[in-house]
């Protein structure tokens, strides 16, 4: 017979193991090199955005912010964002992208702000959209692989809670697992995961769907990919 005390020692033990390995993992995860940081207190000059015409340097109380602060006029392809802009000569593999955010537009539904990755043309690549109410389209991570756009989280929330205030938001890329965390405010708890190896590698981005907003302090931790290496281009689910 099992004594009551030894199984809650067994107890114990076991979750104490999960508890290192869960700070290992999230070591883990973390354990890259700065290669950005981005307060665009010098301009945007290391941006590409889809429409130039539609994104500005605006400057506030708190400083200067990356602002697309009118309507783009960039038609995609495919059913995919519209206004956004990529972060151009970095490419990366496993990476973790964090940015502050402010939502512009009144108050609605379908209110949203994105981060792009894994970008490799505008035909190829995986965004987030943080919308106001989650459904098939919004408030999900999404992969644009040269047809309209695709739902692959396989965890959501009920929506974002938009306001107008500034937020943050991450999003954390394992590319040997396929793993896709995307956190919003909470950095700890993710609001959204995915698992998908389309695309190994790609640039990061900043936007929106179809809405306006700010761009502050963006950092990018991550392990660069060559151009050499890109020839790779994408593993099969």
């Amino acid at each position: 017979m099992n004594h009551p005390a030894a199984s809650r020692v067994r107890t114990g033990l076991v979750f104490l193991a999960c508890a290192v390995a869960s700070v290992a993992w999230a070591a883990k995860k973390t354990d890259l090199p700065l290669l950005v940081s981005e307060d665009f207190e010098h301009g945007a000059g290391r941006w590409q955005p889809t429409d130039p015409q539609a994104w500005k340097i605006l400057d506030t109380p708190q400083g200067k912010v990356y602002s697309l602060f009118q309507q783009s006029n960039y038609v995609p392809k495919h059913r995919s964002p519209l206004n956004f802009s990529i972060l151009k000569d970095v490419v990366v593999g496993d990476f973790v992208l964090e940015a502050k955010v402010q939502s512009t537009v009144k108050d609605y539904p379908h209110r949203d702000m994105c981060l792009v990755f894994g970008y490799q043309d505008p035909d190829h690549y995986y965004y987030v959209h943080f919308g106001k109410v989650v459904d098939e389209h919004a408030n999900q991570i999404f992969v644009v692989n040269d047809a309209d756009r695709a739902k692959i989280s396989d965890k959501s929330t009920p929506g974002t809670p938009w306001d107008d205030a500034w937020h943050r938001v991450k999003v954390v890329r394992n590319v040997e697992s396929g793993a896709i965390q995307v956190y919003f405010d909470d950095l700890k708890s993710p609001a959204m995961t995915a698992n998908d190896k389309t695309f190994a590698w790609g640039q990061v981005g900043v936007g929106s769907f179809d809405d306006l907003g700010n761009i502050d302090d963006v950092k990018l931790w991550g392990r660069r990919v060559e151009k050499g290496e890109t020839k790779k281009t994408a593993t099969k689910n």
